[in-house]
């Protein structure tokens, strides 16, 4: 068994945790490539409102999407003290503008509460749980859903 496969099967997760607005989710260390600055992004015509645009990462097209307007929240209006969570989603990477990037936590599965009854169908199919911590509530999130496969390739 690799050292992976221990870690999953004994329950422990390590999740970046950020700030969007008031708000605090997590995704899987696992999808994360890089966090970088906020570069500001070239428009692309006809993209979906949350895609702010694209920029250059080495050499690689990278599409940046606003996630707060992702979620239907406030879009975000960038400044220097943005940073973009470069993340594998499926088969692409896209760049995720967030405020800020707050912890890297390491959870078991005991430590993930269930998303509540109250919310609604849409958070339910990105939201797989939420984290009590330290008097934060955080919630965790499914990339893959938050990014439907017709939507991924308009990005």
């Amino acid at each position: 068994m690799t050292n992976a496969a221990k870690h999953l099967t004994s329950g422990g997760r390590e999740l970046i945790a950020f700030r969007v607005g008031d708000q605090e989710f997590c995704v899987n260390i696992m999808s994360v490539r890089e966090i970088r600055g906020w570069t500001p992004a070239t428009p692309m015509p006809h993209a979906p409102a949350c895609v702010l645009g694209v920029i250059n990462l080495r050499g690689a097209v990278l599409p940046i999407v606003d996630f707060s307007a992702r979620l239907g929240m406030k879009a975000a209006e960038p400044t220097v003290r943005h940073v973009i969570i470069v993340a594998q989603v499926n088969s692409r990477v896209v760049g995720l503008l967030v405020d800020a990037v707050s912890d890297i936590l390491t959870v078991s599965d005991r430590d993930i509460q269930a998303t509540p009854d109250i919310a609604s169908d849409f958070e339910r199919s990105f939201a797989r749980g939420v984290l009590a911590i330290e008097g934060r509530m955080i919630c965790l999130v499914e990339l893959d859903s938050v990014f439907p496969s017709e939507e991924r390739e308009a990005a």
